[in-house]
């Protein structure tokens, strides 16, 4: 418990550093160019112009992280006042101060925010303007000199601890070492953090002292990953896999997406090894080298790394690149190769059934919706899947809008939340109104395909209804269509807690004869990995992919809790449907299911009723 509570207050520092950094990366880009292309060393040297260098590694970059650190905790006026105090941290150090600007802009802000709260209660009617401008000022000001005296002196301290620290490594010919630490936290999602948390910082000091910095090569290097994917690309058994492998291998290397190689590390968790040993092997030669960036490369793409590259050591950059790919792939291939086909097969089976299809049928009314794709940095993975998205259902749905966002700062007006796995919880945090979408792949997961089927459905449903005069119905296909009439419906049930109400739901499909008594564990085990809860106050409780063979028959209960049943994070179900599907036949009663409560209406008195003859002509 306790190392978990350590990991997680790690995880959110890391995460709030990178906030601080990655909305400015244009302006480091920009930064990393000027220095590549102008300084004495750089590609086309020009006096004039690199004189603009300094000023902008000095000024520039540490009061737009300052700002952005103060908006972060105090919103506009925060960064206005977090700006001004980073000049007292700049001027009161001899050093880069983008960590001096890392900690008293947020400071600052909080500060903002808090005088803010106090002043509200306490000024007079007329004074506000004046109020707020002078309270602005003053904390600026203030924080300012804090900058000067405090904050400046300590972190110049901390970052020549730091900058010794990283001289011994590299002169003891430990810095390959620092892979062992960087992959596996890059395949848990916190390349960012470590890249732009804690890496760019040490790398400002080195650069500003050296003109260069190993440091941005660290986390940046799209060598490792690469080697993983070609391993894919070649010996991987599964063919759906090996398909994919491809075209994931070009959105990484060139594209920059590093996220896009962490499902294939963590489909067999023992090819971690490959990208360890590549970005060791790499991190040897640049030290050997003497290589070094100007610049954070970001994204970690090769056009991105070769261009932060001096043009005295272009060529070793290269080949380290190539260093880390060609280790990588070498170690993978093996486990790749050994790998049982049934392997992939397993995992991509569980992951439909845990990722599954189910969170990703829409219960609710859709039109001119927003669906959020989210990742980390809100920058990567999640553009990538919100284009092709995008791309994918504008011609069936152009009512949509279809964004990216950081998991931790998905838009309040959002309908749908798409992120990985590992994401999804924070998401859940974020947006806690909207329906969660968990994937396993940008590139290719059912889960995706089962949102677009459910949203263009859904949309071809209504146009029908408004266009299309009344006409009987014919009559459904055995073999296509399930239907979804429940065989019990039991209404007024007095609340219970979560597990109960599940425990309930699937002994309701037991005394059926659906299912074996086997599947009711099953169905807790499903809602563990990914919670059953789709929003609206429905739940939809079924098994995991491993009790298909509990099912006798498809089957359909529904049980009402009218005063709800507490699912977590302030929701509470009020009806639980209860499915059991043969074969694939579960995600069919899914489907239809969810055009029978589309209706917000019929889904409302469904909460409450206690008819059960109007509740189950429903269903007719």
């Amino acid at each position: 418990m306790a190392a978990t509570a350590v990991k997680d207050s790690v995880t959110k520092f890391g995460k709030f550093l990178s906030s601080m950094v990655m909305p400015n990366i244009g302006a480091f880009i920009a930064w990393g160019f000027l220095a590549a292309l102008f300084i004495e060393k750089g590609w086309f040297p020009n006096e004039q112009l690199a004189s603009i260098v300094s000023p902008m590694l000095t000024y520039l970059l540490p009061i737009l992280i300052a700002a952005q650190g103060g908006y972060l905790t105090g919103g506009d006026r925060g960064r206005v006042a977090g700006a001004i105090a980073a000049v007292g941290c700049i001027v009161g150090s001899e050093y880069t101060m983008l960590m001096g600007a890392m900690v008293i802009g947020p400071v600052t802000g909080w500060l903002m925010k808090k005088v803010d709260a106090f002043s509200q209660e306490h000024t007079p009617g007329g004074f506000e303007m004046l109020v707020d401008n002078f309270s602005l000022g003053l904390l600026g000001l203030g924080m300012s000199v804090v900058g000067y005296y405090a904050i400046g002196p300590v972190m110049s301290v901390i970052l020549v601890v730091l900058s010794t620290g990283v001289g011994a490594l590299v002169d003891y010919g430990l810095m390959p070492l620092l892979a062992i630490f960087i992959e596996p936290a890059k395949v848990l999602f916190l390349n960012n953090a470590l890249n732009h948390g804690i890496f760019s910082p040490i790398g400002l000091n080195q650069a500003a002292e050296t003109g260069r910095s190993i440091m941005y090569m660290l986390e940046a290097n799209p060598g490792p990953g690469l080697g993983v994917l070609l391993a894919y690309c070649l010996f991987a058994k599964d063919e759906k896999t090996r398909q994919s492998a491809p075209g994931a291998a070009i959105i990484h290397f060139f594209g920059g997406i590093h996220e896009i190689y962490f499902p294939y590390v963590l489909m067999n968790p023992k090819v971690i090894i490959a990208p360890i040993c590549g970005s060791a092997a790499a991190i040897l030669w640049f030290s050997m080298t003497g290589c070094g960036l100007v610049a954070p490369a970001s994204p970690g793409s090769i056009i991105a790394f070769l261009s932060m590259a001096p043009a005295d050591t272009l060529l070793q950059t290269v080949i380290g690149v190539g260093i880390a790919a060609g280790v990588s792939f070498a170690i993978a291939m093996p486990i790749v190769r050994t790998m049982p086909v049934e392997a992939p097969e397993a995992a991509t089976s569980e992951k439909r059934a845990i990722a599954g299809t189910a969170e990703a049928i829409v219960i609710s009314n859709t039109e001119n919706a927003k669906i959020v794709f989210a990742c980390d940095a809100g920058m990567g993975s999640s553009a990538m899947g919100a284009t092709r998205f995008r791309n994918r259902i504008k011609a069936m749905r152009p009512d949509l809008t279809v964004e990216h966002s950081s998991v931790d700062t998905v838009p309040a007006d959002a309908a749908i939340v798409v992120c990985q796995r590992v994401l999804s919880e924070r998401a859940r945090k974020s947006a806690p109104q909207a329906q969660v979408v968990v994937i396993d792949n940008f590139l290719d997961d059912p889960a995706l395909d089962a949102l677009y089927d459910s949203l263009t459905t859904l949309s071809n449903a209504a146009e029908l209804m408004e266009t299309t005069p009344a006409a009987p119905e014919p009559e459904p296909e055995p073999d296509t269509n399930v239907m979804v009439r429940p065989k019990a419906i039991r209404l007024g049930l007095p609340s219970v807690d979560k597990e109960t109400a599940i425990r309930q739901t699937g002994q309701a499909l037991v005394d059926l004869g659906c299912v074996d008594p086997s599947y009711v564990d099953a169905m807790i085990e499903r809602d563990e990995l990914t919670s059953v809860y789709m929003g609206m106050g429905v739940a939809i409780p079924h098994g995991t992919n491993e009790a298909k063979d509990a099912v006798k028959e498809t089957g359909v209960v529904v049980l009402q809790y009218p005063e709800g049943v507490d699912w977590g994070g302030g929701e509470k179900a009020h009806l639980l449907f209860g499915i059991a599907g043969k074969g694939d036949e579960h995600l069919t009663v899914l489907s239809n299911l969810v055009g029978l409560i589309s209706d917000e209406s019929v889904l409302d008195k469904m909460k409450s009723t206690d008819d059960v003859d109007w509740f189950d002509g429903c269903f007719a």
